[in-house]
């Protein structure tokens, strides 16, 4: 909403706008009236919506053209002053002020206009006949108002009226030749019901509406009030109530009857409660609040955002099976003004059998979102509504920032729930294959990924020690001479070569020795296809020499090409060593270290599982 608003009164010579705001402002009608008064300010604790609001006062004996020109141009409202019993001055109206006031402002940005008929004391009629016609023709035109400077009748009114017409203009939600809404208004109280829809059964319960009902105006409706309501669209509308409860078309029944009533601020406070700005777009600031995050700390979601994704996900997993169809997914994004997620998201968290995003997945996804780009994540709860259906501030409150790693290192634990694995490995070494097997998918399930589909990243819960934490694998391009800070900055580094191919791991060798080898970031060493014959590396050392001069645990046999799932428990060595990078080399290579945080994990894993069915159930 604006910070302030600027009224611009004019009109022809001795129809009354000075008095008019001499009148408004001594609440008098004055003895002497200059040509024109200076600019005033009233104050905002002395308006009715708490805003300063500047009237400006135009007299052509006093001011140029060019001036008139410029205080059009700055006006947030135009008053068009005419006497009521001057019908030249209401001629004026429609053939000198609105075709001057249309050229002299943009055509984009419409200014709202009040017609004021001033001196309704000095005659017994109105002017309201000859007036409609004119409104009817000029949608910019927001009302018209009579009233007198000298008994003081609907002065104050009219400066409300005013003001009204800039903070709840009428422009951007209603047609009034086809007396219906807008459809961007349509579109914004669409988005508006199917956040308020909690349950996403496309009514509006009780329940609902009253938390609706507080979100907007900080009050609950009484019981009676809200059968009132129900009743008033009942008789409108043959669908607008279902199962006692407002439907959708109910819904944008009673916002086009409070702006048919003149009651658009009720609208206007619904929209701006949401999020929307003048022009009904989502405002920059609603979506995308202020969150400082420091050099060498990341984001994550924080438990009552998973809380809330988690609803989320209960209001649109229909069928009750814990994972999103596709029909399922897009009805989750249709508050979305685009969709967010594309096929490579199915490639980079866990699916079922059918391909779709299991509940775990769904999570890991915006866990990752969280992770690499934390704004975009401001901006998706936005559009869910995160701070109206959490009762929260902001999305803002959502995010957790963890201290820096610098820190977690001197105190040797960390708090932190998310790790970033950086994979590297020369070309056709079985990185890709590395990052699909964390998501249960073999050598086979592997072959049936479309290329314009693949993913970079794969991110999946692990178990260490009972703890479930977050393992985000990330494939680095292997373009050995143009590596980011971003392909160095993560919490373990995975070095993949091929066992099969003699002259892969030297690639690894390398990448290490330029990159990591002075580094406080741990690194392991991966012989994926272990399945296939080994090759003799040609290498001045055997990875296994390789990996014991550098103070690193032995080379981890893997292979995807197994006729069940993978096995995880390198992942879960991978996490161990990302939260515990200080661990010493003994304790690296020592059986019974592993062997603790493995067990920890099945076990923490089974029990989760059947946690998680029994909270299905309750579902």
């Amino acid at each position: 909403m604006r910070k302030d608003v600027r009224i611009l009164l004019v009109g022809e010579p001795k129809v009354g706008k000075t008095s008019l705001i001499m009148s408004l402002v001594s609440e008098e009608f004055p003895d002497v009236v200059p040509y024109r008064v200076e600019e005033i300010t009233i104050p905002a604790d002395v308006t009715p919506e708490r805003v300063p609001t500047h009237i400006v006062d135009y007299s052509e004996a006093e001011q140029t053209d060019e001036q008139l020109f410029q205080e059009i141009s700055k006006a947030n409202v135009i008053c068009i002053v005419y006497a009521v019993n001057n019908k030249t001055s209401i001629e004026k109206v429609t053939n000198h002020w609105i075709p001057l006031i249309t050229e002299n402002t943009d055509k984009d940005s419409r200014v709202p206009l009040i017609l004021v008929g001033n001196k309704s004391d000095l005659v017994e009629h109105s002017s309201m006949e000859t007036i409609l016609p004119i409104m009817n023709q000029y949608s910019e035109i927001e009302t018209c108002v009579e009233c007198s400077a000298k008994n003081l009748k609907n002065i104050s009114e009219l400066f409300y009226y005013a003001q009204k017409a800039v903070l709840h203009p009428t422009g951007p939600l209603y047609c009034p030749e086809r007396k219906d809404m807008k459809p961007l208004c349509v579109k914004a109280l669409t988005r508006i019901f199917k956040v308020s829809d909690l349950d996403n059964d496309g009514i509006l319960n009780d329940n609902e509406l009253n938390f609706f009902q507080r979100a907007c105006f900080n009050s609950p409706l009484e019981p009676q009030a809200l059968e009132d309501v129900k009743n008033v669209v009942r008789k409108n509308l043959i669908d607008g109530v279902q199962h006692n409860g407002l439907t959708l078309k109910g819904f944008l029944f009673l916002h086009t009857l409070f702006i048919q009533r003149g009651r658009h601020e009720t609208t206007w406070t619904v929209l701006r409660r949401f999020g929307y700005d003048d022009d009904l777009e989502l405002n920059q600031d609603y979506l995308f609040p202020p969150l400082k995050l420091p050099p060498d700390c990341t984001t994550e979601l924080n438990h009552n955002a998973y809380l809330f994704l988690q609803s989320v996900f209960d209001k649109h997993d229909k069928d009750r099976d814990c994972a999103l169809s596709p029909d399922e997914l897009r009805d989750l994004f249709d508050v979305f003004p685009y969709m967010p997620w594309g096929p490579d998201v199915n490639n980079t968290v866990c699916t079922n059998d059918q391909g779709w995003i299991t509940y775990q997945g769904y999570l890991s996804q915006w866990t990752l979102t969280t992770y690499l780009d934390v704004q975009r994540c401001l901006e998706y709860l936005g559009y869910l509504g995160y701070s109206i259906i959490a009762e929260q501030e902001s999305q803002a409150a959502g995010i957790t920032v963890t201290r820096a790693k610098k820190i977690d290192l001197q105190k040797k634990q960390t708090q932190r729930n998310v790790f970033r694995c950086n994979v590297f490995g020369d070309m056709s070494s079985g990185k890709s294959g590395f990052l699909q097997a964390f998501l249960g998918r073999n050598l086979v399930q592997q072959k049936m990924i479309k290329e314009e589909h693949r993913s970079y990243y794969a991110i999946s819960t692990t178990y260490v020690y009972g703890q479930e934490k977050y393992l985000l694998l990330h494939e680095v391009f292997p373009d050995f001479d143009y590596l980011t800070d971003a392909d160095m900055a993560c919490d373990i580094v995975c070095l993949v070569y091929d066992v099969s191919n003699p002259y892969s791991f030297e690639y690894c060798a390398k990448v290490f020795k330029q990159y990591f080898m002075d580094s406080k970031t741990p690194c392991m060493m991966i012989a994926a296809k272990s399945d296939l014959p080994e090759a003799k590396q040609m290498y001045g050392c055997s990875p296994l020499e390789f990996c014991r001069r550098h103070k690193m645990p032995p080379p981890q046999s893997f292979t995807c090409n197994t006729a069940a799932e993978p096995n995880r428990e390198i992942y879960i060595k991978l996490t161990t060593m990302a939260m515990y990078p200080h661990i010493i080399q003994e304790d690296l290579t020592s059986s019974t270290f592993w062997l603790r945080a493995s067990v920890g994990a099945t076990v923490f894993a089974v029990l989760g599982y059947a946690v998680y069915r029994a909270l299905l159930k309750t579902r």
